[in-house]
């Protein structure tokens, strides 16, 4: 049974969308957190989630104002603390494609930075964030959060006898965040648009709700090994299904596909299959058998009553055995976008 009391925590990226309902569900289930820790270089992001999660009233948060880019920043932060939390990056797919630099500098040297950082200041557990756009990649983002992925994983193999693992999270688009398609349709209807812009009829997306990306994160705090790159098996939907559900009177036009989008999403590719155990609730996708790997495939599937996938698999949002329809996305719509939502 995971518990996170007396422990001190630290969340990258921490004012974000991630952030705030992990730092809610924190406060809920393990009220004698020793320390959590709110990294973030947004200090308006800052100023707006302490007065949601006051110092007064949560005297154990912390608002520390740095960036992933600046090492120095991150070993004073990371001082004490036993896990860490990576959700830091640029993840706007078009901003990266035309700031690309800036996209690495974030995500991957950044990542190296967590790592260098985590080593040397003695944090027992790392989960690092990733996303279904780093599974054969054609964007930027996706290129860097794989490589993000690889640096994560590989660091397991250069810890020493230092007490401490790294493993990864992988999920697709989040219910609500930020930048995300149901907000974003919401708010045309809203103001009053003419239009919803359909990149293309046959696109599909994963779907996760905020609560579930964070289910994840505890499971890989509580239950990794070291070098897993954890997949949750989720629905999958269609974007027009989305646009029917939020505004089925408004008009619906195809606009073409943005440079780097693909028509569906990975999180599991074939290549990934001989290595990929089904946990039941998630895949774990385990590090490549090398001289380094301390621990075996078929150690790992005794361990958690694991399954090997069957050679070749591969999983994407085209190719998903559940889906949402119209109707349950009204509901998800309702339940974790806009509680006022009304067709």
């Amino acid at each position: 049974m995971l518990d996170l009391n007396n422990k001190s925590i630290l969340i990258t990226g921490g004012t974000g969308s991630f952030g705030k309902m992990f730092t809610k569900l924190i406060m809920e289930r393990f009220p004698s957190v020793k320390k959590l820790v709110i990294f973030s270089r947004d200090e308006q992001k800052h100023f707006q989630m302490a007065q949601e999660f006051s110092e007064k009233e949560h005297p154990q948060i912390r608002y520390f104002i740095g960036d992933v880019r600046d090492k120095s920043r991150l070993l004073r932060a990371f001082e004490g603390i036993d896990i860490v939390i990576h959700a830091a990056a640029m993840k706007h797919v078009h901003l990266a494609e035309y700031n690309p630099m800036e996209c690495v500098k974030t995500n991957i040297n950044g990542a190296e930075n967590v790592i260098d950082a985590a080593l040397e200041c003695g944090v027992k557990n790392v989960v690092a964030l990733s996303t279904d756009k780093a599974a054969a990649p054609i964007n930027l983002y996706g290129a860097t959060k794989l490589a993000s992925d690889k640096l994560f994983v590989a660091a397991n193999n250069v810890k020493g006898e230092r007490n401490v693992k790294f493993s990864v999270v992988r999920y697709g688009n989040v219910m609500g965040s930020n930048g995300s398609v149901m907000p974003f349709f919401l708010n045309k209807k809203r103001n009053g648009a003419d239009f919803l812009p359909i990149t293309d009829n046959r696109m599909t997306r994963f779907n996760i709700s905020l609560e579930d990306g964070c289910e994840m994160v505890f499971y890989a705090i509580e239950k990794a090994w070291g070098g897993e790159i954890f997949v949750p098996k989720i629905p999958s939907y269609r974007i027009p299904d989305v646009a029917k559900a939020i505004a089925p009177k408004i008009e619906h036009r195809v606009v073409g596909v943005r440079p780097g989008e693909k028509l569906h999403e990975e999180m599991i590719t074939s290549s990934d299959s001989y290595n990929t155990v089904d946990l039941g609730k998630y895949y774990a996708i385990l590090p490549q058998k090398s001289p380094y790997t301390p621990y075996t495939k078929e150690e790992y599937k005794t361990e958690f009553e694991g399954k090997d996938v069957p050679e070749g698999f591969a999983y994407d949002s085209g190719n998903n055995t559940e889906w949402e329809t119209i109707e349950t996305l009204r509901e998800l719509v309702k339940k974790h976008v806009d509680s006022n939502f009304e067709v």
